[in-house]
């Protein structure tokens, strides 16, 4: 590659996104920094594969045989990319024209960074994420203030260096949905690289247009993810407490007769959960086992740095 080719592939996930790729992709095309964009089609049949092909900007398309979910999906696209960096963006997100040359040009001064966050903004005007905090009981939540470093990214917006992912066993795939940016965050923290968060970096997001928040589906990637993530990456005694806890509240909820709990509240799909979590079990301690062999910095040390601010 030479020093005239984009350093960045800009990759979209979409997945029935007919009604706002169209202006992610417009506002890619308005950017002040060259770059490739990758578009990742996960099977949409509700017309978005003819505007892909339709957009002036001519984006490269992969389109899959089926909805892999996000996660899935930013999996296979690490597997297509030629470019140093590769930049994370939903489909229902519309960056400002300077959004990447932000991103690329605080990489370039954070040498120790693998990854950079977007600050997202609602339709309001309010703000969505400056970057990603990791809670006491093992949870990504957004931040909303601006901060120079973060304990990690949101997948909704962000840089990375592809290399960097890839060292600590890229994306999780099997996650299809949420989670997958905390926990790519949390490997490469263990490999030792650091997180930042470009404040000037701004995007426009609609949030929830593919995915329903609150909805059981929503609520059961976010809960397995979650302790599937810390089985992962947690420190042992954390894992266990985490996923102990999820399962004595499960057990005791039926006793409490609460009238329509929130999905999350449910004592079905919270045994669902628990059962998707048993099931993978085994590789998800094998690939545990992985990320210690090549963690540079101890689980306990992350964790103590960085749960509960």
């Amino acid at each position: 590659m030479t020093s005239a080719e984009p350093s960045t592939t800009v990759v979209v996930v979409t997945w029935r996104g007919a009604a706002h790729v169209t202006a992610c992709l417009d506002a890619l095309a308005a950017q002040t920094r060259p770059h490739r964009t990758l578009v990742v089609d996960n099977a949409s049949d509700d017309g978005t594969a003819g505007l892909l092909a339709a957009h002036p900007s001519r984006p490269r398309v992969l389109r899959l045989r089926r909805n892999t979910g996000y996660a899935g999906a930013m999996a296979t696209a690490l597997d297509q990319l030629d470019t140093p960096l590769v930049a994370w963006l939903n489909d229902d997100a519309a960056p400002d024209p300077g959004w990447l040359a932000a991103l690329e040009d605080t990489l370039d001064e954070q040498t120790l960074a693998a990854a950079v966050t977007s600050r997202l903004e609602l339709a309001d005007g309010t703000t969505q994420s400056t970057g990603v905090r990791l809670t006491a009981d093992g949870r990504g939540a957004d931040l909303t203030e601006p901060t120079d470093e973060v304990f990690g990214f949101c997948g909704g917006a962000a840089l990375l260096r592809a290399d960097a992912v890839r060292e600590v066993g890229g994306v999780p795939a099997a996650f299809f949905c949420y989670y997958e940016d905390t926990d790519t965050a949390w490997r490469l923290r263990l490999a030792g690289w650091h997180v930042v968060a470009a404040d000037r970096a701004r995007v426009q997001h609609l949030h929830g247009a593919s995915t329903k928040p609150g909805s059981p589906l929503f609520h059961r990637w976010n809960e397995r993810n979650r302790l599937l993530m810390l089985l992962r990456c947690a420190p042992a005694g954390v894992a266990v407490r985490e996923v102990a806890r999820f399962a004595v509240l499960t057990a005791v909820l039926p006793l409490r007769r609460m009238k329509q709990p929130a999905a999350n509240f449910d004592p079905r799909l919270r045994a669902r959960v628990l059962a998707e979590v048993a099931a993978r079990l085994p590789s998800t301690l094998l690939a545990r086992r992985r990320i210690t062999r090549i963690a540079a910095l101890g689980r306990g040390a992350i964790w103590e740095a960085w749960a509960g601010l």
